[in-house]
């Protein structure tokens, strides 16, 4: 088994096996391997249940009493990706990731996640295991071959990180803290571009101890946290490297939990992260990796590997994985620890919330209407010049177009587009052309309009907007049909389901902070589950999740975990169902990260046959000038491709130009 610190407690999902025997295990082996085909069951069956340091003494005698190498005989008796499983378990530690790390800079291109993963991941003794490891299976200097296969910022992080000097644990000044904290910001965020070699230094060498009480201080200091400033002041391979060094600070499980998650969700499966992961964390943190993961994801690692991959490959590492955990949804308590943890983060946390779209600088809106009449005059229609300028123009800059349009040419702009421009492209372009209380308004009035309703429309609106935002909606909503949307909202919906929109739509949740007392009455209030009674928990999520202001709702949903070891998210799942499991999902996730609730609902509109593009158009439209940068890095973030990426693979021709437009650019 790996070596414990001193008193640490063996967190690894493989174990020594008891009365072990090398030269029977060697044996059996052979005897799987002998002969026509191999008894391939026998092989995992004895591989995944020997430790490392078994399984090199089981190496030894399989030499020694056949003269053969083991590794040799089951490379050739085994083959694709259970080969490379077993095969990789055959290795010491230190040599499975010398193999990795001299595949990812071998023959044409780098395979620069893996050397992310690998050296911001590793403790100092690892890294040193590692580089005697390389030097004697490949008689080549590690360093040396990073500096030839990378470059700049991101090749001097990775050599400093190769010396393996980061300071122990135990290092920690309170002076330094302070002193750390300031050189990052005036490095960043307070520098017209940014002083990489600051960020290097201190994120390269400082203990980690040290570096959670710099990030901590860093966020109370500048109202952001360190990932932010990274995000914001770094870029390519070197932004992703600083940021995965951040994670493995905070939680290095935490860190292969989601990599273990991004490698099987969608479509494909990345089996060369899946196996190095699972290979090379058996031993170390397997235990802690399956708790972040139930906690984060809401399913035990053990279902999700079953789910996507098959066959022997499939066995085998489900034995790594060491055990299903059940009741997926329930936190372990050391998990349920580190939740309530995320939410104190996230009390403190001040995101500065960033749209995409500005107000263009030396405005001129009576150049702007004279050139967009231009573009709709005579034959033909010239769509370029129409996107450009509705496109990078405010929308109050966009009223004041109109206004000049009609102050010229006596025209109504809005008439001359939609009959100049149409399908998509007319949807995107005329909803930036209204006042955004007015185009929610109207959404809300084509999800009621007409057979059935838009209930996902009305949820996504509703649930998410600010007081102001809703009392304005309301007015619109009132101006522009002659009905108060209360009154449509009663006519096209009913129970639960109608109280809970009619009670957002008054626009009057609280708009005060946290009050921790009232907070835990509340948790205690939701977390009292009555059985059989589903119609009060309904009334009495309503009249929390509904009124409450979102602080004290992140204080509700933190002292919730405390008691019951539950994300609220996974009781409302599990308890609710229908329309009012939606709504209270939607507040849920929006109260939790409102820029990620709207990056999954953008995903979810390109994802698979098909697009869905009213969602897209009205979440592009309707965040633009609030928080679509914001959304673009949770986007990112948790899909691993750009929300520009995914607009240009999914979309095309006019409205593929206006949404990139909107989108603001390349991330």
């Amino acid at each position: 088994m790996a070596k414990q610190a001193q008193g640490a407690k063996y967190r690894g999902s493989i174990h020594d096996f008891p009365d072990f025997d090398p030269g029977q295990d060697a044996e059996a082996l052979y005897t799987a391997m002998k002969g026509f085909g191999s008894d391939k069951e026998a092989i995992l069956e004895l591989i995944t249940s020997r430790s490392n340091r078994q399984r090199q003494e089981i190496c030894q005698s399989y030499k020694s009493l056949y003269g053969k190498d083991l590794i040799a005989d089951l490379k050739y008796e085994l083959t694709g990706k259970f080969e490379r499983l077993i095969v990789g378990l055959m290795r010491p530690l230190a040599y499975c990731d010398a193999k990795e790390i001299k595949d990812a800079i071998s023959g044409i291109g780098t395979d620069e996640k893996c050397l992310i993963e690998i050296l911001a991941s590793r403790t100092n003794e690892q890294i040193h295991q590692l580089v005697a490891a390389y030097k004697d299976a490949y008689e080549r200097d590690l360093e040396a071959d990073i500096i030839g296969d990378t470059s700049g910022h991101f090749q001097k992080m990775l050599v400093v990180l190769l010396q393996g000097t980061r300071e122990a644990d135990d290092v920690v000044s309170e002076d330094l803290v302070q002193q750390d904290v300031q050189d990052l910001y005036e490095a960043g965020e307070l520098k017209w571009g940014t002083d990489e070699a600051q960020f290097i230094y201190i994120l390269g060498n400082r203990s980690k101890q040290h570096l959670r009480l710099v990030f901590d201080e860093y966020l109370k200091t500048t109202g952001k946290p360190i990932e932010a400033s990274i995000r914001g002041e770094l870029s390519g391979d070197f932004e992703k490297l600083m940021l995965a060094v951040v994670k493995c600070i905070r939680s290095t499980p935490e860190y292969f939990a989601e990599r273990l998650f991004k490698a099987m969700k969608g479509l494909g499966t990345r089996d060369n992260t899946l196996i190095r992961i699972m290979v090379t964390r058996s031993e170390l943190d397997m235990l802690d990796i399956r708790e972040i993961f139930r906690t984060k994801y809401e399913k035990s690692l053990y279902s999700m590997i079953k789910n996507d991959t098959s066959g022997d490959y499939k066995k085998a590492l489900l034995k790594l994985c060491g055990g299903d955990d059940d009741a997926a949804g329930q936190f372990f308590p050391e998990a349920a620890q580190v939740a309530y943890q995320m939410w104190e983060l996230s009390a403190v946390a001040r995101v500065e919330l960033k749209g995409t779209v500005r107000p263009v600088d030396n405005f001129n809106p009576d150049a702007d209407a004279k050139a967009l009449r231009k573009a709709m005059k005579g034959l033909g229609t010239d769509e370029d010049t129409i996107i450009d300028i509705i496109t990078h123009r405010s929308n109050a800059q966009r009223q004041q177009i109109r206004q000049t349009f009609k102050s010229h040419f006596g025209r109504d702009l809005m008439a001359d587009l939609k009959s100049e421009i149409s399908g998509d492209l007319a949807r995107l372009i005329l909803g930036l052309m209204m006042p955004p209380a007015h185009y929610d308004a109207k959404q809300l009035k084509k999800a009621m309009e007409g057979a059935g309703t838009d209930e996902k429309a009305l949820i996504e609106i509703l649930a998410t907007r600010t007081n102001a935002e809703i009392r304005a909606i309301c007015e619109a909503y009132k101006e522009d049909y002659h009905k108060s949307l209360e009154d449509a909202l009663s006519s096209d919906t009913s129970g639960h389901f109608k109280r809970i929109l009619i009670s957002l739509a008054t626009g009057n949740r609280e708009e005060a902070g946290e009050d921790r007392d009232q907070a835990r009455e509340d948790a205690q209030e939701i977390a009292d589950r009555p059985s059989g009674d589903k119609t009060s928990l309904e009334t009495r999520f309503m009249t929390i999740l509904c009124t409450r202001s979102y602080p004290h709702l992140r204080r509700v949903f933190q002292e919730f975990v405390k008691m019951t070891n539950y994300d609220v998210e996974h009781i409302i799942k599990k308890e609710m169902s229908g329309d009012v499991r939606d709504v209270f999902v939607a507040i849920v996730q929006s109260v939790k990260n409102k820029p990620l609730f709207f990056a999954d609902k953008l995903y979810k509109s390109m994802k698979g046959a098909g697009t869905d593009e009213k969602t897209l158009t009205r979440i592009m439209i309707s965040r633009s000038e609030i928080d679509l940068l914001n959304i673009r890095r949770e986007f990112i973030e948790k899909y691993d491709k750009s929300l520009h990426q995914a607009i240009e693979g999914d979309t095309s021709g006019d409205f593929l130009k206006a949404l990139l437009a909107v989108c603001g650019g390349e991330d």
